[in-house]
């Protein structure tokens, strides 16, 4: 178990102790809390810091909280520490704790799995509403109205008094960046550009490009005046607890539910930027999601090292990482707070004290497990004797008292795993490639492992979901990456409600649907044209110089055509017939000569 203390050590201190007391294969981990943000800045950009050694360790990391936690199980403290009370906070949890009291007797055997009774899915009261209503429960007028006064508030922040914005403005706006998600141009300025091979007609007849730009310089979603310093997210805070309410109450009850890591693409420079090695998004911003099996986002939250929603108690019991996924339990609405929900997890999270915690609270746990939380006294064959049987042998073992089950499978490794709704049987086939028969074979599969496959997708469906069609406009500001996932996960959200409701649509076509709605009905395109932009630029090269079949003719209809000659500001009646641009007699052999 870990242990949360007073007065930690810093890394550095974790540091100097493993170099003088301890050999490198003694450490299970280091758990190292992100720094304080060293500036308070809306813009952060830089190169990416590389490589993964003490020697390249900034001062204020190696001033940061840490933990260690060796092989055996046990937590180096400093002899001045003394644990935090948590009495206080075992009046509010809404939970029953369990004891940690030690297991005492295992008996091998298979579990039998209880009879539960789950309520149905009822997804029909959307099933009459429109894509864009769907998408309005979560994005609704009254997030709307916070993010116009905030980015008001934040103009006036900047001396900038002359700034306006309304809520059509801010539709269009947040209709604008979903285009660009499916409809990617190198960068924000192209969708306005006049040129055939770029450009997009319906953006550019629904606001103007400056004004854009202007709306994504000021949008906010806190605050300036008042910051928290202990949220390094508090920019947004605001529009994060929004949507997690919503998330929420519009979530339709489903008893297989997947708690995991997510990742958020980020590059620039932040204390809470993460780097996983093995992901597919290596560098960014790490979130705990708590998901359905179809990818709907229930809860999550941003990870920042300490939270400023944290329980003490989750931490010492279940650890950092498992801590915000019972803070989560806490949040459910009551009426879908006490049903008899399975979750799934790795090994990242999964413990005895964890599946317990579920058990005596009327929920259920399935997950991997790794082989050093495993108790001591459990009747199993270790992984080194395991490794040596035939694939698809396993064994299994139960905890007397709490009924805990735990299965050793043999596949290609050895995988172990902790349950307390599933066991051994009944047992499934799966097709792995014998190498000895030189062919595809079918192995025996437990139940538990068959079911932890089936269901442990949930989180990574959703970043399957957002990363196909991600919001393709960048931003310089530290917090644009996050503030866009939000909007990418609450169109997924959306689209998943409409589609259980019984409509057959691609995630495609459901966004392209809110952003004609919102193109098309918040528009606010300009009156009348302003100053025309050089036209010399429209001609490529290979066709303005290559002297063949450059004749001036009369513009079409006798229009007038602003002369594309540098430095000419007359109005012509005369055109190139190649070019296609506007040329007055003086500027005509100009144009046409490098």
């Amino acid at each position: 178990m870990d242990f949360q203390l007073e007065d930690g050590l810093t890394l550095q201190e974790v540091l100097d102790i493993i170099e003088s007391n301890y050999d490198e294969n003694d450490v299970e981990s280091i758990f190292i809390e992100p720094p304080d943000p060293h500036v308070l800045t809306d813009e952060d950009s830089g190169n990416e810091d590389e490589g993964a050694y003490t020697s390249n360790l900034s001062a204020r990391q190696l001033t940061a909280g840490a933990e260690i936690r060796l092989k055996s199980g046990t937590n180096i403290v400093d002899e001045n520490t003394i644990a935090l009370e948590i009495v206080d906070e075992l009046e509010d949890t809404g939970f029953k704790i369990p004891d940690n009291e030690k297991t005492t007797e295992w008996v091998k055997g298979d579990y039998e799995m209880p009879n539960l009774n789950f309520p149905s899915t009822d997804f029909s009261k959307y099933s009459h509403m429109r894509p864009v209503e769907i998408f309005e429960l979560f994005f609704d007028d009254k997030l709307i109205s916070y993010l116009v006064e905030q980015s008001k508030l934040y103009a006036l922040f900047k001396n900038v008094n002359d700034f306006d914005v309304t809520n059509d403005e801010i539709k269009c706006f947040i209709g604008i960046l979903i285009l660009s998600g499916y409809n990617g141009l190198p960068g924000k300025r192209f969708y306005w550009d006049s040129s055939d091979d770029v450009g997009n007609s319906l953006v550019k007849d629904s606001m103007r490009r400056d004004r854009f730009i202007s709306i994504m310089r000021f949008i906010h979603c806190a605050n300036n005046n008042e910051i928290n310093v202990n949220d390094k997210v508090w920019k947004l805070r605001p529009v994060m607890d929004m949507l997690k309410d919503k998330f929420l109450i519009h979530f339709v009850p489903s008893q297989n539910l997947n708690y995991d890591e997510s990742m958020v693409k980020y590059f620039g420079k932040h204390s809470c930027k993460q780097f996983i090695r093995g992901k597919p998004i290596r560098f960014g911003y790490k979130i705990w999601c708590l998901n359905a099996p179809d990818g709907y986002l229930i809860n999550f939250d941003f990870y920042q090292g300490i939270s400023p929603k944290r329980k003490i108690l989750y931490e010492n019991m279940f650890g950092k990482c498992t801590a915000p996924f019972i803070k989560m339990l806490e949040e459910f609405p009551k009426e879908k707070k006490n049903l008899p929900y399975r979750f799934y997890f790795d090994n990242l999270f999964t413990g005895l004290n964890l599946l317990k915690f579920l058990k005596i609270n009327g929920y259920h746990g399935t997950g991997t497990i790794r082989e050093n939380r495993l108790p001591k006294n459990c009747p199993m064959s270790n992984q080194k004797i395991m490794q040596k049987k035939e694939r698809g042998e396993s064994e299994s073992a139960i905890e007397k008292n709490s009924g805990i089950f735990f299965a050793r499978w043999k596949d290609n490794g050895v995988v172990t795993i902790g349950s307390t709704v599933h066991g051994i049987t009944p047992q499934s086939k799966t097709k792995r490639y014998s190498k000895t028969q030189k062919k595809i074979v079918q192995v025996d599969m437990p139940n538990c492992v068959f079911m932890y496959n089936k269901y442990m997708g949930g989180t990574d469906q959703m970043d399957e979901n957002i990363a196909r069609h991600r919001i393709g406009i960048r931003g310089k500001k530290w917090w644009w990456s996050l503030f866009t996932w939000l909007i990418d996960v609450s169109i997924t959200n959306s689209w998943k409600l409409y589609v259980n409701s019984g409509h057959k649509v691609t995630q495609l076509e459901f966004r392209r649907n809110i952003v004609q709605e919102y193109l098309t009905r918040f528009k606010n395109a300009p009156k009348r044209k302003g100053r025309p932009s050089s036209t010399s630029s429209k001609v490529p090269e290979g066709i303005r110089f290559d002297r063949l079949d450059h004749h001036v003719i009369p513009t079409i209809d006798g229009k007038r055509k602003r002369c594309a000659g540098a430095m000419c500001t007359s109005s012509v009646r005369t055109m190139c017939f190649k070019c296609d641009v506007g040329l007055c007699v003086d500027c005509f052999k100009t144009f046409h000569t490098k």
